[in-house]
């Protein structure tokens, strides 16, 4: 062993060290980096962080105070409706939906590349599709009020509305990221592990 690799090994040896000789941890946190999350997925937290609220208060009022609050339940409904729909667009921007990538590990990667382009293409058009489908669901509800509480219908297909809006913008933004770069995470799928390292 050279006196080089010796070294080495001792200042690795040095850095796995927590405590120093007195006792006392010498640990540095590695720094927060909360950028690569985009608005979709604030509002989604947002959302999910007021059912958390209705929830508790729910579970309050039931069992501190043995008197329920009846509209808990219904709006705690709708909050996860809108939690769901809007963390969609999160996910399709990270590639996070399921995946079935067995053809691509048998196909030739050209047919591969063909295939990869056509689901980016299909779910583009999914998710637009979807957009009109909820503005036409919400032109044919019209006035129509939540069951307990008095507010219009139209405010959860609104966050409905939103999420797929913003996971039409997310997936044309995925199938310009994969045609620039030439492969999709569906031929490597290697790379969400790379990504996430």
């Amino acid at each position: 062993m050279t006196t080089e690799t010796t070294a080495t090994l001792h200042v690795v040896a040095q850095d796995e060290h927590v405590l120093d000789a007195t006792g006392h941890m010498h640990v540095v946190d590695a720094p927060i980096d909360l950028s690569h999350y985009t608005f979709e997925a604030w509002l989604s937290l947002g959302i999910f962080w007021i059912l958390a609220a209705d929830i508790f208060y729910q579970f309050f009022t039931r069992y501190a105070l043995n008197n329920s609050a009846a509209w808990t339940e219904e709006i705690a409904r709708y909050l996860l409706i809108g939690t769901v729909f809007i963390a969609i667009a999160a996910s399709v921007r990270t590639n996070r939906h399921i995946h079935v990538d067995l053809l691509y590990r048998l196909l030739p990667p050209a047919v591969c590349r063909v295939l990869s382009t056509l689901v980016d293409v299909i779910r583009l058009a999914f998710f637009a599709y979807a957009v009109y489908l909820t503005w036409a669901m919400m032109q044919k509800m019209g006035n129509y009020r939540m069951t307990i509480v008095d507010l219009p219908m139209n405010t959860v297909y609104a966050l409905c509305l939103v999420g797929f809006a913003f996971a039409t913008l997310r997936a044309a933004q995925v199938l310009v990221i994969h045609w620039r770069q030439g492969y999709s995470l569906l031929e490597r799928p290697e790379t969400l592990l790379e990504d996430s390292a």
